[in-house]
C-alpha cells in the first residue's frame, strides 16, 4: 500500500490535478473543486424561495412546480470556468461534483425533495456522439447520489439538432427550441413528479420545450439548473 501511495504522490506531483474554478491545485481529499471554492462560489438560494427570479419566468407561460439554480453566472467568474471545463474540456466529474453538492441543499426543500426522478435535457445523437456525453446528465448523476432519487434517460429525447443559443434574442431561443423534444411511451412517470436537469438558465426556452411535451403525459415538473445567467 505505501509504494501504491508512493507512486500515486509522485504522479500528482508531475501532473497535479487543478481546481476547476480557480486552477489551484487540489488537496489530497478534495475532488474537481476546492474548498475554498466550494464555499466561495456565488450561490443563488433559490431552492429556497418559491418567488425566485426563475419561478417567475414560467407564471402564465406553463406550470412549473418550483425553479431553481445553484449558481449565479457572470462573464469571468469562476462559475463561468467550471462549465467551461465540464461542456468542452472534457472534465465531466465537475457535474457530478457540483450535483452532489447541491444535492444535499435541495434535501431542504420540501418541493425539490418530494421528486420521484430526475430527467436531464437531452443533447442530440449527433452532438453527444462528438462531446462524448452529456453534461446535465452527469449533473443529474451526482444530485442522484445526494437525493437518492433516480435517473431517468430514455423518457425525453431531442429529435432536431438546434442551432446554438448563444447570442439569440428570447424570442429567437424560443422558436430555436419549440418543436425539437419529443418523449417516449411510458406508464413509469405518469402522475410522478420529475426534476428536469439542464446546465444553464437563459431565457428558460429548452425547459418550456421540454416541459411542453413532459405535461402531455401529466407529469409535475421541477427544475434544477447549476447556474443561471
Amino acid at each position: 500500500m505505501h509504494k501504491v501511495s508512493f507512486i500515486s504522490d509522485f504522479i500528482n506531483l508531475c501532473y497535479p490535478k487543478l481546481c476547476a474554478a480557480c486552477h489551484n491545485t487540489l488537496g489530497k481529499n478534495e475532488v474537481s473543486i476546492c474548498t475554498a471554492c466550494v464555499i466561495q462560489l456565488p450561490k443563488t438560494n433559490y431552492h429556497l424561495d418559491t418567488e425566485n427570479p426563475l419561478n417567475k419566468i414560467f407564471w402564465g407561460r406553463i406550470q412549473i412546480e418550483m425553479v431553481a439554480a445553484y449558481y449565479f453566472f457572470n462573464k469571468g467568474n469562476k462559475v463561468q470556468k467550471l462549465l467551461h471545463e465540464l461542456k468542452y474540456k472534457g472534465n465531466k466529474n465537475v457535474g457530478e461534483k457540483i450535483g452532489a453538492l447541491y444535492g444535499y441543499e435541495l434535501l431542504d426543500s420540501p418541493i425539490f425533495s418530494s421528486a420521484d426522478f430526475i430527467i436531464p435535457v437531452p443533447l442530440h445523437p449527433k452532438k453527444l456522439k462528438k462531446r462524448g456525453y452529456n453534461q446535465s446528465e452527469w449533473f443529474s448523476n451526482g444530485l442522484s447520489q445526494s437525493m437518492n432519487i433516480p435517473v431517468s434517460t430514455n423518457v425525453l429525447y431531442r429529435n432536431t439538432d438546434s442551432a446554438t443559443q448563444t447570442k439569440k434574442s428570447r424570442f429567437n431561443r424560443w422558436e430555436n427550441v419549440s418543436e425539437i423534444f419529443g418523449v417516449k411511451e411510458t406508464e413509469d412517470l405518469n402522475n410522478k413528479h420529475i426534476l428536469l436537469v439542464d446546465d444553464v438558465m437563459t431565457t428558460g426556452a429548452t425547459i418550456e420545450a421540454c416541459a411542453k411535451v413532459l405535461k402531455a403525459k401529466n407529469i409535475k415538473i421541477s427544475v434544477v439548473t447549476i447556474a443561471c445567467a
